[in-house]
């Protein structure tokens, strides 16, 4: 299996920025594209931003302009930059990877997500 690790989370005030990292380990081939998503309180779950292995990104019209997603393909991480955050921004992010890895038998498509990371907008 693939495990994905979230770290940057935190309490941050209007205006304000954090950055948010992923790394994905185990036995990967590939990974085609990494993402966020969040999900507020009472909300569905919604994607913020992508990026595939071919560099291509793509965000929600609520952050666009004011967040960036970008991978390090070596280390098989992504992050996300996120500025002039908003009390709006607050949720849990999660960190979303799909690809291909190695079982020790044959190679399976795989489509992880990591544990969450709380980010709370507020003065």
């Amino acid at each position: 299996q693939v495990q994905l690790v979230e770290s940057g989370g935190g309490l941050v005030q209007p205006g304000g920025s954090l950055r948010l990292s992923c790394a994905a380990s185990g036995r990967i081939r590939y990974i085609n594209i990494m993402g966020w998503y969040r999900q507020a309180p009472g909300k569905e779950r919604e994607l913020v931003a992508g990026a595939t292995s071919v560099d291509s990104t793509n965000y929600s019209d609520s952050v666009k302009g004011r967040f960036t997603i970008s991978t390090d393909n070596a280390k098989n991480t992504v992050y996300l930059q996120m500025n002039s955050l908003k009390p709006e921004d607050t949720a849990v992010y999660y960190c979303n990877a799909k690809g291909t890895y190695y079982t020790g038998d044959y190679y399976q498509s795989f489509n992880s997500w990591g544990q969450g990371t709380q980010v709370t907008v507020s003065s």
